[in-house]
């Protein structure tokens, strides 16, 4: 693939030792140490374990459960046959039940079927929003890295500047030795170049902000110092069709397609709930009751059973009709979210690629203009040195190596962030 390598200019910035982090090695830290990714793998875990026919509904369901009861009762039982009355206080008796049922869903209007689909639909777009965080964070730290690199170039476009300052107060002042020069012109330089010294020392004041806005994207201590290298490449080659051919792959319309499935199943189950259920059921039941006194002393009854259960719903103030019209609703509003975002999605790819060729030109522009200021800054610096030019004459040749410097560093990196976003939204970004 054709790119188009951008090196920005020569130099150090600080003489501190730093530990060198390159793209490649920011981004693992980053997806190794995300909190949102962290988050979105554990959501993507919990949804597969919901995953189940179990959890849908659709398994066997056994329950057993057992009952000890001990009662102290009065007793006063008068029969037709005198001699058999009974009178007895505090007479005691036991109860005891026990019980294993087992039973299966047969028949509910196949709302097992569509929570089974439902779950699986709810894992797989977690893994997709899992999906899109990953090439979200990518963005960002490619985005905050070369953000660091055009703050650097600025910097080295500084420490130029003050070079040639340098050589300004240099030659004034051998100048003035030979009477060719005056103090106003000796202070002016110095000015001058106290001036760009300035601008530098507040240029790596924004390069330390940038680089903590890095350390915090990648988790790691904001207080660390690291550098980043210098160059980068800006791919040619993006076509406008191929991203929107593309845009279907985009984890955010993928996860919207998903979120209208899920609805649609959402509503299949609340309509469910209107058609008859039917279960299996079957078991073993053990009951013992004994009597210290009274009719019975002890009775005992067990064994298994089995047999057929049947609900239908009849009337419940059209509750779940109703539920079932604000599913469907639910639905329509989803997919007319899904066409917002593509909607959106299309339009964004279409300025950032309008924004991204724009870019492509200007950096070639840019770099010609670049390299015409740098040869008219030696040229007018020598004809200083012969007394041919003047200081205005100087100082302009250095503001307009300046102003181009920062223009092409400024469309070098606005057309890496546009390729960096194309790639984005085209589900292609890599590393």
């Amino acid at each position: 693939m054709k790119k188009l390598i951008v090196i920005f200019f020569c130099g150090s910035i600080n003489a501190f030792a730093q530990e060198t982090i390159s793209l490649p090695g920011a981004i693992n830290t980053a997806l190794k140490n995300s909190l949102d990714i962290q988050v979105s793998r554990n959501n993507v875990e919990a949804n597969s374990i919901l995953n189940s026919y179990g959890v849908a509904g659709g398994l066997p369901l056994v329950t057993t459960s057992a009952t000890n009861t001990e009662q102290v009762t009065s007793i006063n039982q008068k029969y037709s046959d005198a001699s058999r009355n009974a009178q007895r206080s505090n007479a005691a008796s036991n109860s005891l039940n026990v019980n294993v049922t087992g039973s299966i869903l047969l028949y509910n209007g196949m709302r097992v079927s569509s929570t089974k689909k439902r779950l699986a639909e709810l894992e797989q777009q977690s893994r997709d929003y899992l999906n899109s965080q990953v090439q979200n964070i990518i963005a960002s730290v490619m985005t905050n890295y070369y953000d660091i690199v055009r703050q650097q170039s600025y910097a080295r476009l500084l420490s130029q500047t003050i070079e040639v300052s340098k050589q300004r107060l240099e030659i004034t002042k051998t100048q003035q030795s030979v009477g060719l020069a005056n103090n106003a012109d000796i202070f002016q330089a110095q000015l001058d170049m106290n001036a760009a010294i300035q601008a530098l020392e507040s240029q790596q004041l924004i390069i330390q902000q940038a680089k903590t806005d890095l350390l915090t994207l990648l988790t790691l201590d904001p207080r660390d110092s690291i550098h980043v290298l210098d160059t980068f490449s800006i791919d040619k080659n993006i076509l406008l069709d191929s991203v929107l051919n593309r845009l279907g792959f985009n984890a955010d319309i993928i996860y919207a397609s998903e979120q209208v499935k899920i609805n649609e199943l959402i509503a299949k189950e609340t309509a469910a709930q209107r058609y008859p259920l039917i279960r299996a059921n079957m078991g073993y039941i053990y009951n013992r009751n004994q009597n210290s006194a009274g009719f019975t002393l002890l009775n005992q009854s067990y064994g298994p059973f089995v047999g057929l259960s049947l609900s239908i719903p009849i009337y419940n103030g059209n509750a779940y009709k109703r539920q079932q019209q604000a599913a469907e609703i639910d639905t329509k509003n989803a997919e007319l979210q899904k066409e917002i975002l593509i909607r959106d999605y299309s339009s964004s790819v279409v300025k950032q690629y309008q924004g991204y060729m724009n870019n492509l030109k200007q950096v070639e522009t840019e770099k010609k203009n670049y390299e015409l200021a740098q040869q008219l800054l030696d040229l007018v610096l020598q004809r200083f040195q012969l007394r041919v030019a003047t200081i205005l004459d100087l100082r302009v040749a250095q503001q307009t190596l300046v102003d181009a410097g920062y223009r092409l560093i400024n469309v070098s990196y606005a057309a890496k962030a546009a390729e960096i976003e194309l790639k984005r939204l085209s589900n292609t970004l890599t590393f």
